[in-house]
């Protein structure tokens, strides 16, 4: 089968690798017996797309940048308030491909995938972090566009309360939306069977969602102005169902992919190490929705994500300017500034 298994090997796979269970059912989500990521001899990340492009980046560390093109304007990657990946994970010899958050400009995406020379036929699995537009206006029309190179019936991976909408309260009192894609238009596709969970999840071998990200901070607080419908009235947003990716790095430890991390990056890695029994990170890569936080705030995220002693940083997206300055003075050595289209190389 071209090095893929099969659904039904996949879910035996997972089985014998450690899928979890609840530790309680009366318990809390995150009561959980540990999960066993199968080891990947090789972890290619790609992103898509980004807040940031800059077609004179270099190559640095494990992150190669797009390669140019005979015309500078031919090669130009798009970027965007928007965040999208491209995950390749080699667990046995076998090659694993899924899709991570979608991005917001079907143009831009669409360019940047052609540029990058992506092949959506390798894809066994969509996942999506969360119901903002940011991560996911472009997929419906991506699969429209690319319908003939995607398989028929790939999982769509989703968190909990997905589809029950959740919105802003602006200054002037205003409730905006951020859910853009109803679920309906996503089956009416008819080529994605949505999978939503509240537990840590497979998505292909190698690659796990996070379920239900605990959070122990008392620094990391969601915005007043996130905030969801409850019948008739609008409430706290408590971000339940957002997900982080999970893959380990064979001889490395964690990689750990973030979408927006409004649940707190800190809780998210003290999350994934609870749950995998894994206290190494090897990369952080990801938004971590510190845009407009408060500067201890920052200091604090940063201080604690440097205890943690990644080997690689690499905050992108909704991270902010003054976070991510601040972790590249505090971090140097393992600091890398994202930008759209650069792929990460991690292999054993």
């Amino acid at each position: 089968m071209n090095g893929q298994l099969s659904r039904r090997q996949f879910l035996e796979f997972s089985a014998a690798t450690g899928a979890f269970v609840l530790a309680s059912s009366q318990g809390p989500l995150w009561a959980q017996e540990r999960i066993a990521i199968p080891e990947a001899e090789r972890i290619i990340v790609t992103v898509i797309t980004d807040n940031l492009a800059d077609a004179t980046r270099p190559d640095v560390k494990i992150a190669k940048r797009p390669a140019g093109a005979v015309s500078v304007l031919d090669g130009a990657m798009h970027a965007e308030h928007g965040l999208a990946y491209y995950v390749e994970t080699v667990v046995g010899g076998q090659s694993h491909v899924l899709l991570f958050d979608f991005g917001t400009q079907i143009s831009g995406v669409l360019r940047n995938i052609d540029l990058l020379k992506l092949d959506l036929r390798k894809v066994e699995a969509l996942a999506l972090s969360h119901d903002h537009w940011d991560h996911e206006a472009a997929l419906v029309e991506l699969m429209k566009a690319k319908r003939t190179d995607f398989r028929q019936d790939l999982p769509l991976y989703i968190g909990e309360e997905f589809f029950v909408g959740t919105y802003s309260k602006r200054p002037n009192g205003q409730i905006q939306t951020l859910s853009v894609v109803p679920r309906q238009d996503i089956e009416a596709l008819g080529l994605v069977k949505i999978v939503e969970g509240k537990t840590p999840t497979p998505i292909v071998p190698g690659a796990y969602f996070t379920g239900r990200v605990e959070r122990v901070t008392d620094y990391e607080v969601i915005a007043p102005n996130f905030v969801a419908k409850r019948g008739d009235q609008y409430v706290q947003e408590q971000f339940l169902g957002e997900q982080a990716l999970l893959l380990h790095a064979k001889g490395k430890g964690l990689v750990i992919l973030s979408a927006c991390a409004h649940r707190g990056i800190v809780n998210t890695l003290k999350h994934a190490q609870k749950i995998t029994g894994i206290n190494r990170i090897h990369a952080i890569i990801g938004g971590f929705h510190l845009t407009g936080a408060k500067p201890e705030v920052i200091a604090k995220t940063v201080a604690d994500v440097k205890a943690m002693n990644p080997e690689y940083i690499i905050p992108t997206h909704c991270t902010g300017f003054e976070a991510i300055t601040a972790f590249a003075r505090e971090m140097p050595d393992q600091f890398i500034l994202n930008t759209a289209g650069t792929k990460y190389f991690i292999e054993a």
